[in-house]
């Protein structure tokens, strides 16, 4: 099967910035991105350790279906996606959510 995704701005789409991922990042050196639906952990770590010149420890993945919205008489279904929380090496940081 062929790879769709082409760069690692592919893989990686945002980071997931909220009060949840900020204790996680001072906690235990994680960060939290949204990510392509068909990245996999191998390619998850080497994108985070390109882009962002870090030592990844470990990739924690999270998959989660679209819900069903109706407005009025319409229904549609909100697409899926994927949540990865990279956990980076000790000395390694990344500080996203710091400053907000």
């Amino acid at each position: 099967m062929a790879s769709v995704l082409q760069s690692n701005f592919d893989i990686l789409r945002r980071p997931r910035i909220t009060e949840k991922t900020a204790i996680a990042n001072s906690m235990s050196n994680s960060v939290v991105f949204d990510v392509h639906p068909d990245a996999t952990k191998g390619q998850i770590r080497e994108a985070v350790e390109k882009i962002f010149d870090v030592q990844v420890e470990g990739v924690r993945t999270v998959n989660y279906r679209g819900k069903i919205k109706r407005v009025g008489k319409n229904l549609g279904i909100q697409p899926s996606w994927k949540k990865a929380y990279v956990t980076l090496k000790e000395g390694d940081a990344l500080n996203i959510v710091e400053g907000l």
